[in-house]
């Protein structure tokens, strides 16, 4: 797909553009990194000099880093958790719902909660019939 001749426009307009910020983008860097001055005029600066204020980074030291495993929460840090958060409830020890509970789930385990405080109330005011 993506043959038609509109797609074809497309493709060749954002190139276009993306040669145009390119540029805008370079200009931009270079005056961040003080190669540049606000006047426009650019200063000789070797390579050297960049390579103080700029780290340079290959594919490989990327890949090795995200290959590295990540910390792994402790036992106790879990337990912690599960202490401080009852998943009946949805409420944490202080009796505040967490973040991401949405305010409609909140609003409908209220009514839960005042439907069951009824009906308990009445389980002993009933007699029987026999």
């Amino acid at each position: 797909m993506a043959k038609s001749i509109r797609s074809k426009w497309k493709r060749k307009c954002r190139a276009i553009k993306r040669e145009r910020y390119g540029k805008k983008e370079l200009e931009r860097l270079k005056k961040t990194l003080g190669i540049k001055d606000e006047s426009g005029i650019s200063k000789d600066i070797a390579m050297k000099d960049c390579e103080q204020i700029i780290t340079f980074t290959t594919a490989e030291e990327i890949n090795k880093k995200q290959e590295e495993p990540k910390d792994i929460m402790d036992v106790s840090e879990l337990d912690d958790l599960k202490k401080k958060f009852n998943p009946k409830t949805l409420r944490n020890e202080s009796g505040a719902y967490p973040v991401w509970v949405h305010p409609r789930k909140i609003k409908k385990g209220k009514g839960k909660k005042q439907k069951s405080k009824k009906n308990k109330g009445n389980v002993g005011k009933r007699k029987n019939k026999s």
